[in-house]
């Protein structure tokens, strides 16, 4: 499956939806970096996690595919290390200890090349800690999307695959295929407030789904984006707030 380009809004990205890097913090416990490691942030963003990191190891390299991420993520955190890379296809002389990735791995739609990526970055006993959508993140959103498409003569955007959301079965058994050992493995919901209470819905598809909207006339985007959310409004509106219906994978493996 051939991947989509998707250009980041870095601002946006930081102004409204900083929750993507804030859950990623629950994720170090089971990181637990120490003082003399050599870490990997895979699908860094905008640099923060990776900074966190870079307090507690000797050594952190932050890698992501969006130029305007890692512009972003150098200007905010110079002291860190980042380069513009393809999860599915990077390489590094010197091995990692270990692999970290938050809500990254789900935009690799070729999963084994970025399985087989991991496994030849991390030394002999190396870990892998991951989390990144699991099976059904976001459908009541993106089935709501596919709908409004369709209805308007959009078929082809309607049909688009810009995500991998697997099962935990079929995800750690591509681990396993490829010689990590896992030892942790757990799929959960995973409710996510967004941000306006007026735009949620809105401003996550304006974020995270504007391949959906390619060649699609500007005024069928708005119309689509408030048919969308105001279809969600009985699912997903709780208490004067958006949420979005996260489910989320998250797993430690070892080489």
């Amino acid at each position: 499956m051939q991947q989509i380009a998707h250009k980041w809004d870095s601002a946006l990205y930081n102004d409204k939806h900083s929750f993507v890097y804030d859950y990623g913090v629950a994720l170090f416990d089971l990181l637990n970096p120490k003082s003399h490691e050599r870490i990997l942030d895979l699908g860094c963003g905008s640099g923060e996690l990776t900074n966190k990191i870079n307090e507690m190891a000797s050594s952190v390299v932050g890698i992501d595919n969006s130029p305007e991420m890692i512009e972003k993520a150098k200007f905010s955190f110079p002291l860190c290390e980042f380069q513009v890379a393809d999860a599915g296809d990077f390489e590094f002389y010197e091995p990692f200890d270990a692999i970290f990735s938050n809500a990254a791995l789900h935009w690799v739609v070729d999963h084994k090349a970025a399985i087989g990526c991991m496994y030849k970055s991390l030394r002999s006993g190396g870990r892998m800690v991951v989390e990144f959508g699991g099976k059904d993140n976001v459908r009541t959103i993106t089935d709501q999307l596919r709908k409004s498409l369709l209805i308007r003569g959009y078929g082809e955007q309607a049909k688009l695959q810009l995500w991998y959301f697997p099962s935990i079965g079929k995800y750690t058994s591509e681990l396993e295929a490829a010689g990590f050992k896992v030892s942790f493995s757990e799929l959960y919901d995973r409710p996510t407030e967004l941000a306006d209470k007026n735009t949620g819905i809105m401003d996550w598809l304006t974020m995270f789904a504007a391949p959906f909207f390619k060649d699609v006339d500007d005024s069928d985007v708005h119309d689509i984006l408030i048919e969308v959310q105001e279809s969600l409004r009985s699912d997903l509106f709780r208490n004067g707030k958006w949420f979005a219906d996260y489910k989320r994978i998250r797993i430690v493996a070892h080489r």
